[in-house]
């Protein structure tokens, strides 16, 4: 059987799909992509198993259906250099021998059989479907996987919590030190459910998702979940387990308030931490009327370094110390000119959220102190 494609949109979509495979994979099989022809569509299949991720390019002609699958390495060196024009693959699917034709020669490569290429796994019995815009879905990944563990040790902590209640959706991302709450008004359930999206599948759709109004159909129920665009299907397996209570650690009286420009602060802080002893980070917090003082030290090469900032605070004077980096990535996942720091005293959870807050919107994101040694 012989197609004739777009090298370009064809090499796009593997490429696309390529960050699902694994280096290194229990089955053979799995190293190869899963093509299935259907008249002028050809769908492309990129799975290891867990996750599995499907796109589709459209054909400039087909002469018949068929399935095969090609190694993703040699399917894709194969076409990274071809210039964008139609090319037209020959399979021989008793064979598999598949040849390419282009303008300026030729290429023959070896394909496998899709008999051996694992089916998606069937989502089924108590299912829960959802409406999201790709936007909604992109901006609470964004806010909220920086925030997630990369340790096994709590397994449910390594991905991203969807929580969908009577009144919005709640996307949680936490390590214990960190923790970000991203609610949503524009979902809404009738009772409250949730999953555990694990890092891998929530990557891959960061990467995949539209700014725009463009839909998203999400289906899942206790152990798989599937994602459903226009131009893309992910179907992956949940992380099993009981996520913390992400509310219980929140303080919920902070009365210290001091509103900081962002990038002033973080300006400051990527100064200040190039002195900083580099294992533990540790930045103080100085906080005095209408000013913050960012400070730090490392006492073993006898390096400091201090910084002033102008803020709007007006409670009593407050020292506390925070590990500089982590407070860095929190900054820089708030999309705000001005943030406002919620503080209790130096032993409590500090509370950082955007001066304000956009319409239909809530973000709040936590950090833990550090002892400060004076």
């Amino acid at each position: 059987m012989k197609f004739k494609v777009s090298s370009a949109a064809l090499f796009g979509r593997l490429t696309a799909i390529n960050r699902v495979l694994n280096s290194k994979n229990s089955f053979p099989i799995l190293d190869c992509y899963l093509f299935e022809i259907q008249g002028q569509k050809m769908s492309i299949t990129a799975s290891d198993s867990e996750t599995t991720l499907v796109t589709s390019v459209e054909l400039i002609q087909s002469s018949e259906d068929a399935r095969f699958c090609i190694k993703a390495k040699t399917i894709q060196d194969s076409l990274k250099e071809i210039s964008d024009q139609p090319i037209t693959l020959s399979v021989n699917l008793d064979t598999m021998v598949i040849s390419g034709e282009y303008q300026n020669g030729t290429f023959t490569i070896m394909g496998e059989r899709a008999d051996e290429y694992p089916a998606p796994h069937s989502i089924d019995g108590d299912v829960h479907s959802f409406d999201i815009k790709q936007s909604v879905m992109l901006t609470g990944i964004n806010q909220t996987l920086f925030a997630t563990a990369d340790d096994e040790i709590r397994p449910v902590m390594t991905g991203i919590y969807f929580d969908f209640m009577p009144e919005n959706l709640v996307f949680v991302g936490t390590d214990g030190r960190k923790l970000v709450r991203k609610k949503d008004a524009s979902v809404k359930s009738e009772t409250q459910v949730g999953f555990i999206l694990p890092k891998k599948p929530a990557t891959i759709l960061r990467s995949l998702l539209s700014k725009g109004d463009g839909e998203l159909k999400m289906t899942f129920n206790d152990k798989q979940a599937q994602l459903v665009a226009p131009d893309f299907t992910l179907t992956c397996r949940l992380i099993d387990g009981r996520y913390p209570n992400y509310n219980s650690v929140i303080p919920q009286n902070n009365p210290y308030l001091a509103r900081i420009d962002r990038a002033a602060l973080i300006s400051a802080l990527k100064r200040v931490l190039v002195f900083c002893d580099q294992s533990s980070a540790q930045v103080k917090m100085a906080f005095s009327a209408s000013k913050l003082t960012v400070s730090g030290q490392d006492v073993n090469y006898a390096t400091s370094a201090e910084e002033r900032i102008v803020c709007e605070y007006d409670s009593p004077k407050m020292n506390i110390g925070f590990k500089g980096t982590l407070l860095l990535d929190i900054l820089g996942n708030i999309d705000s000119d001005e943030v406002v720091f919620q503080l209790a005293d130096p032993g409590r959870a500090g509370i950082i959220t955007p001066a304000e807050q956009k319409e239909g919107e809530e973000i709040l994101m936590l950090l833990m102190p550090m002892m400060l040694n004076d």
